[in-house]
């Protein structure tokens, strides 16, 4: 019997988890601390994804952990610049280029809810997309594909999704919320 994408999200978490715990970063050991509010970030990054990336994506963190490696520690030593690229693929800036531009759309349309400093955005996600393996770049690289064909916004996916799971109403209902001021 084939998992459902929940299921696969749930592994998935549970591996970022216990890499997340162990990184010894120089910033974010505040995060550490929060570990549920890890679970739901986590849970709303991959819930617009394909159940094929996701698959992909949960045997790449299965054979790193086989090999002894941390994708959350190399992903954090990326974005402090304290290693090499970890490789080079032109997939990964394609997709970022796509996920930049989503989320600055969804900012200047829900400014009171979508907020944060954008480069910081593309400085993650570039450094994120440097732990997936090639075969996971072109399963997310085919979702990335899929939604602009449709006109879709996988941002706009994650923020809705994480709206509904968490009971607060529409992203639009939340706007018009944050807006108000209530």
């Amino acid at each position: 019997m084939e998992e459902t994408k929940e299921t696969i999200i749930e592994k998935i978490i549970e591996k970022e988890l216990a890499m997340f715990t162990a990184v010894n970063a120089r910033e974010g050991q505040e995060c550490q601390e929060r570990p549920n509010t890890f679970k739901i970030m986590r849970w709303m990054s991959h819930s617009a994804l394909s159940s094929d990336t996701l698959r992909s994506y949960l045997k790449d963190l299965e054979e790193a952990q086989e090999n002894g490696r941390n994708l959350v520690t190399e992903k954090y030593a990326r974005m402090e610049n304290l290693i090499p690229p970890l490789q080079y693929n032109n997939r990964i800036f394609e997709i970022a280029e796509v996920e930049w531009e989503w989320i600055k759309d969804l900012s200047e349309r829900f400014p009171h809810t979508v907020k944060g400093d954008q480069e910081s955005f593309r400085t993650y996600i570039l450094c994120e997309l440097e732990t997936f393996s090639e075969e996971t770049l072109e399963f997310y690289w085919k979702d990335v594909r899929a939604a602009k064909l449709t006109g879709g916004n996988l941002a706009e996916a994650r923020y809705r999704n994480l709206f509904k799971r968490l009971g607060h109403g529409t992203l639009e209902e939340v706007e018009a919320k944050a807006a108000s001021g209530a």
